[in-house]
């Protein structure tokens, strides 16, 4: 019996994704980098100490300075939703007071920090729905490992097989189910292929779909 639903923030509950998608490129190309789209899907989700790692070796520079490329990517993103606004996923209200009626616990695992985390959720209106907001700066090691994951599970009480993760991302799926959650996929850049499907227990369209798992 699933007691609680730890759901991923970024592509997941809030339609940011896409952001991170055309930012990435923006900033490595204010740095002299060139990224395909491609590179840019690799990102998502992708946490300490993966993310450096992970940059270095796409472009075969190890002197590649990513606290500089990061900042002045946070940078483009806040512009972008500064013009655009957070705009939330469909059905996720809707799906957040129906588990919220049935007593079953919500929460965040997610690879955005603290602070930016509880700001999105706060002006969106998404942030009394939670009883617990896990985020990357309070794990050692990000997405795909399962650290977050299983840190959120502590923190609810509960073994991780009695939780559902919810993700959209190849990085945030792995994640989960090396942690021995259920794990949903709500696609949102792209689909799942052959050797994630094997992880899901699930994958449905849009979070309006996930009631029918409960039922």
């Amino acid at each position: 019996m699933i007691q609680a639903v730890i759901f991923d923030m970024d592509g997941t509950l809030i339609d940011t994704e896409k952001y991170y998608r055309i930012c990435w490129p923006q900033a490595l190309a204010h740095f002299g980098y060139t990224m395909s789209d491609e590179q840019a899907l690799s990102m998502r989700s992708l946490g300490q100490p993966y993310a450096p790692e992970h940059l270095k070796e796409m472009f075969q520079d190890p002197d590649l300075d990513y606290p500089a490329i990061r900042v002045y990517r946070k940078q483009l993103m806040e512009e972008y939703l500064e013009r655009d606004g957070i705009q939330i996923k469909p059905g996720a209200v809707e799906l957040l007071e129906y588990l919220k009626e049935k007593k079953i616990q919500r929460a965040i695992a997610t690879a955005t920090d603290t602070e930016r985390a509880a700001r999105y959720l706060k002006q969106i209106g998404l942030y009394e729905y939670f009883d617990r907001i896990i985020c990357a700066n309070m794990v050692k090691c990000g997405k795909p490992s399962p650290d977050i994951y299983i840190y959120a599970c502590q923190q609810l009480g509960l073994d991780p097989s009695a939780c559902m993760a919810v993700e959209d991302s190849p990085n945030g799926v792995t994640s989960a189910y090396r942690a021995g959650c259920q794990v949903v996929m709500v696609p949102d850049q792209t689909k799942p292929d052959a050797e994630l499907q094997k992880m899901l227990t699930a994958c449905v369209d849009s979070l309006d779909q996930m009631k029918t798992l409960f039922e």
